[in-house]
């Protein structure tokens, strides 16, 4: 006989209130849950559609143990927050997934390689960098990639030295130091893990970055490579976060080489900018199957149905102020398109303030509308030139 479940089915917590809480929020409503967000800004994206808010920061101990008492489950959709009060909380009884002990190993990219490379998982060579200096990566060896262990994010936290190692471009934080990578393309594998062990992935898509902000500009779903090297990927990806031991949807970023080798990059302990087309163009989107695998519900159809391509939409180079939307009209009327806008108070350059997916028959269709709508749409702001 079926359980029979009261509704809502739980209150569930959410550390951070950006745009991934924002979609978060529906997708769990739609399951019969109530939600609370934490985020220090009034009224946040998430906040906007929640059942309710607190407004607290997101390292702040009495502000994460308020939302985590108040709830049945709690989560996150960032990483730049307290683990250790999250593992604290955890081990008094309340319900935290991911584990705070996974979030912990990702917020320290240099632990992160660490477990892959004792996993076994394929990633670039590397080395710890506790006191940075142009004479250690120099010594590495060209070209070199250094990241900052923690807090690095879309860009922020990275150097690429490819000739030479300029003094002034060196970070000055606690590093590692990675074998830059010549990779043929850049792709993501979602995987969903529940707390049961139920496993899934969505196809494996491509990732076009805008090198001028570094940050994802264009996806294409599924990725434009054949057969074996989807399989490899998806295995790869599924390997990583089960190294993780995590729970809940992540994002594993790879790189593809030349010799079509699959390298892991990064790996996200929550839903991702990667997985946003799965809202039109899968059965089961990114966001419910995180609901569903932190709440040991049985995972939905990751099937795709239709071609997608995904467009992020930046603030302007001369964004400030209030946000304003030019274009819109126009982008709306490509037929497929699908517009999430944020709900943030402010723009800045390069800001994430929405995305667009199209979805097609074919992925060169989808593409060529991606590429109408966003033609003459821009974010600025109230302040801008």
């Amino acid at each position: 006989m079926s359980e029979h479940r009261p509704l809502p089915l739980g209150r569930l917590g959410v550390v951070g209130g950006g745009q991934l809480a924002r979609m978060i929020v529906p997708a769990a409503a739609r399951l019969g849950f109530e939600v609370t967000v934490l985020d220090p800004t009034q009224a946040s994206p998430g906040g906007q559609l929640a059942h309710q808010q607190i407004v607290g920061d997101l390292h702040d101990p009495g502000a994460l143990r308020a939302l985590v008492e108040s709830c049945d489950l709690t989560t996150f959709e960032i990483e730049s927050i307290d683990a250790g009060t999250l593992a604290t909380l955890a081990a008094e009884g309340h319900c935290v997934q991911p584990a705070p002990a996974t979030l912990a190993c990702i917020q320290d990219k240099l632990k992160q390689k660490q477990r892959f490379l004792d996993a076994g998982i394929p990633t670039s060579p590397f080395a710890a960098l506790d006191a940075p200096s142009a004479r250690a990566l120099a010594d590495f060896g060209l070209p070199v990639v250094q990241k900052a262990r923690r807090g690095g994010y879309d860009g922020r936290g990275v150097a690429v030295f490819t000739d030479a190692v300029v003094e002034d471009r060196v970070l000055p934080a606690p590093s590692l130091m990675e074998r830059f990578v010549a990779f043929r393309s850049e792709l993501a594998v979602l995987v969903a893990r529940s707390t049961t062990g139920e496993v899934s992935t969505w196809p494996v898509v491509e990732m076009v970055f805008d090198e001028s902000a570094n940050v994802l500009d264009l996806l294409l779903a599924p990725a434009r490579v054949d057969a074996d090297i989807a399989d490899r990927a998806r295995e790869i990806a599924i390997d990583a976060v089960k190294a993780l031991d995590g729970v809940g949807v992540f994002g594993v970023e790879l790189f593809l080489t030349h010799t079509n080798e699959i390298l892991v990059n990064e790996v996200a302990p929550r839903p991702h900018n990667s997985g946003h087309w799965t809202i039109e163009a899968c059965r089961t989107c990114q966001f419910e199957q995180h609901v569903r695998a932190v709440a040991g519900l049985p995972l939905g159809s990751t099937e795709q149905h239709s071609a997608a391509v995904m467009v992020n939409l930046l603030g302007a180079p001369d964004a400030a102020g209030a946000p304003c939307v030019l274009g819109l009209e126009s982008a709306l009327a490509v037929p497929g398109m699908s517009l999430h806008l944020y709900g943030k108070h402010s723009a800045s350059p390069f800001r994430k303030m929405g995305h667009l997916t199209i979805t097609a028959s074919t992925l060169d269709e989808a593409l060529a509308k991606a590429e109408q709508a966003r033609a003459g749409l821009r974010i600025g702001g109230s302040e801008g030139a």
